[in-house]
């Protein structure tokens, strides 16, 4: 019998990293502070009813005419300069060494609203199955000219259908789209963990808790929030973003890999259970 998959499922900025990725590099080379970048931003999409996503990606390409040639190398370049919060670097090999020991798989994904480019750049892009992410195509030159993708809030939540169902390709609606047995899908809801920050993170972490599974919010400097998500029911637990060995997040998601463990462990003998009667029912 193939090991249980469990799937571990990231925001990005607030989550693992404490700033908005394009604050640590991309904002300071284009000569401008957060405040004012995040400020147009905001004036774009008010004025021109954008996505807000859409709104900061055109904003990016806007003031980096003449200052920075945005190609997957210079974003990847700037994703070097994104600082993690403590604990990330060594996370998931301590997460893999438990599932390891639970019999479970462990399976890492992003789903953000940030730069796929720029994520791409960190020290931990290696550790994911998959990034979910807003991202550019580019032209014969290797040049940004247009959204590629753009992932907001509500969008979001279609990744975790594809991870349910092993539909992975973003190109591949069909099989994403086709109906498919609770039994037969790759990654149930019961074994996914969603960890984000904030308010965008909501509609993930309803489904997934709604589903089975487990949601958990981080918080830096904004308890506040993450305590009102809890106590809104929209979240099963709330964590300082220390991923620390021995920190109150490891010792959550090792408590609930040891829950699916066992789920797992129960779901098999119901499973045996039905096979034999259903044996003994044809053979009468």
């Amino acid at each position: 019998m193939s090991k249980p998959i469990a799937a571990i499922l990231y925001d990005f900025d607030k989550t693992l990293s404490p700033k908005d990725m394009q604050e640590y590099a991309f904002i300071p080379e284009i000569g401008m502070d957060a405040e004012s970048f995040w400020a147009k931003c905001s004036a774009v999409m008010m004025e021109h009813r954008m996505d807000q996503i859409l709104a900061y990606m055109l904003v990016m390409k806007q003031e980096a005419e003449g200052k920075m040639l945005l190609t997957r190398e210079v974003f990847k370049r700037l994703g070097k300069s994104v600082q993690l919060f403590p604990g990330v670097e060594s996370w998931f090999t301590r997460v893999n060494r438990y599932g390891e020991s639970c019999g479970i798989e462990i399976e890492h994904y992003i789903i953000s609203s940030g730069l796929k480019e720029i994520i791409m750049g960190t020290q931990i892009a290696k550790e994911f199955k998959e990034i979910y992410a807003a991202e550019y195509c580019y032209d014969e030159n290797g040049l940004a000219i247009w959204p590629a993708m753009a992932v907001n809030y509500t969008s979001k939540t279609q990744f975790l259908f594809r991870i349910n169902k092993g539909v992975l390709d973003v190109t591949e609606y069909n099989g994403l789209n086709e109906f498919t047995p609770e039994d037969s899908r790759r990654v149930p809801f019961r074994n996914m963990i969603y960890i984000g920050d904030g308010l965008t993170d909501v509609p993930c972490m309803k489904l997934v808790k709604v589903n089975g599974g487990h949601s958990i919010a981080v918080y830096h400097d904004r308890k506040k929030n993450a305590n009102r998500m809890i106590l809104q029911g929209r979240v099963d637990f709330v964590v300082p973003a220390d991923y620390s060995q021995g920190s109150r997040m490891e010792r959550t998601v090792f408590a609930v890999l040891d829950q699916i463990q066992a789920a797992g462990r129960v779901g098999a003998l119901q499973t045996e259970d039905r096979r034999r009667a259903l044996h003994e029912e044809q053979e009468q």
